[in-house]
Order: C-alpha cells, then structure tokens, then sequence
C-alpha cells in the first residue's frame, strides 16, 4: 500500500523468510507444518517477535532446520563485529539509570588487581539495598581485596541493531562473616554461582560511583520514537 508505514523487522524474522523463500514455501505451507496461521508467520518474519521456545521449535522442524540456526547462533560474524548503527550516538546514564539497569541482570565482571597486575573475572550477582553482591570460594583471588576498592562492570549488547549499554561500579568491597548476615545475603541470591559449590563467601561491593553509557541507534527498538519503544 503506498505511504504506509514500513514495519520494522527482526533478525529471526529475516532469517525465517530466507529459509521459507530458500525451500520455495509460502507462509501457508509453511504455517501447516508449524501448526500455525499465516498471519503469525508472517508477523515473525515482518515485525521484531520473539516467540516461545515451543513454537521456535515447531517452525525450525517445518523450515528443515535448527533452532539455532534460525536465532543465528550457528551463523554470521562474531560477537560485536557487525557494522555501526545508522545515526548511532552515545549517551551517558544517569545514576539512577545505571542503578536501574544492574537490577535488570544477574553476571557481571570484577576488576581488581593482583600482583601479577589487573584481573577481570565474571561473577553471578544481585543487587541487594542498592550494593552488589555476590559468591566466589575461600582461596578465590578477590577475597584478598577486602577493604580495597574494586570495579564491576555489567552490560547488554543488541547485536541486531548495533546498540547496547554497560554500568561500571567502583566502590570498596568487604567480605562477609556474620552468620546471620551471610545466611541473609545467600537466601538472597536469585541463583547460585554458575561455577559450582564450595563458592559460599560472600562478598559485597558498596558503591562510591556509578556510572553509564549507552549506545542509541535512532528507529531501534526501545528508542523513544520507535513503534515499538517508549512513548
């Protein structure tokens, strides 16, 4: 229809209509295999969908292929090396921002030194009463750094649209040994750490600046303006 407006379109959507047109099938055929309607197969391949695991294994059986290769984890460069947004720019995050973006996930990176010179390693972690804690074994490295000041770093990366945000903390962190205490801050923890037991020392970063950034692509998803981002 002339001058409507162009829907915007996700990566799986891309994916699924290059398969669908490589085995030479329409939305009908291929919603048959799926047990599906035409009119979701194309609003996955049309718009920015993000459908259940279940459906997004129904339509990689009837496309003849995996799901991974449909979400492209089995395709296309490396992580971060896909080209700049159009109109990209960057912008720093206020505090309560950054705040706000660290309770929305749960690994991050320490930063601290050693004697060998500057370490980073990922932690699993959770906000609790606005610091950052988080779990790592006795003989672990950073346990040495109580009553010094560390960094943590946290981000999310869009590799569709070429855009994302980190948060980096810099604050003093303390190990925890008050038994009420570390039985409170463990119960507390939404999930354990990914490495494995024996990482029952809790350690707390309290947080002395906190600062952002975030890398905006204009007409991206969750961009003020965008159809389907903030009013």
């Amino acid at each position: 229809m002339t001058g409507a407006t162009p829907h915007a379109r996700g990566d799986i959507g891309r994916r699924v209509a290059a398969r669908r047109e490589t085995l030479g099938l329409t939305r009908e055929e291929v919603a048959e295999r799926a047990g599906s309607a035409p009119s979701y197969i194309q609003y996955v391949e049309e718009r920015v969908a993000t459908p259940g695991i279940a459906f997004m294994t129904r339509l990689a059986n009837a496309l003849e292929c995996t799901v991974q290769d449909l979400t492209g984890y089995t395709t296309g460069p490396p992580d971060g090396t896909g080209r700049a947004g159009r109109d990209a720019r960057l912008t720093e995050l206020d505090e309560p921002e950054c705040r706000r973006l660290l309770g929305t996930h749960g690994v991050g990176r320490i930063v601290f030194v050693t004697e060998e010179g500057p370490v980073a390693f990922p932690v699993n972690y959770q906000i609790d009463h606005g610091e950052v804690v988080f779990m790592t074994a006795p003989d672990a490295a950073v346990v040495g750094t109580a009553g010094t000041d560390i960094a943590f770093e946290t981000d999310h990366v869009d590799e569709a649209f070429s855009q994302g945000w980190s948060v980096l903390v810099v604050g003093r962190v303390r190990r925890v040994t008050e038994p009420f205490a570390t039985r409170r801050l463990q119960n507390a923890m939404h999930t354990g750490p990914w490495a494995g037991e024996g990482r029952d020392v809790v350690m707390v970063l309290t947080p002395r600046r906190v600062t952002g950034r975030r890398v905006v692509v204009e007409g991206a998803p969750g961009v003020e303006g965008h159809p389907d981002g903030p009013a």
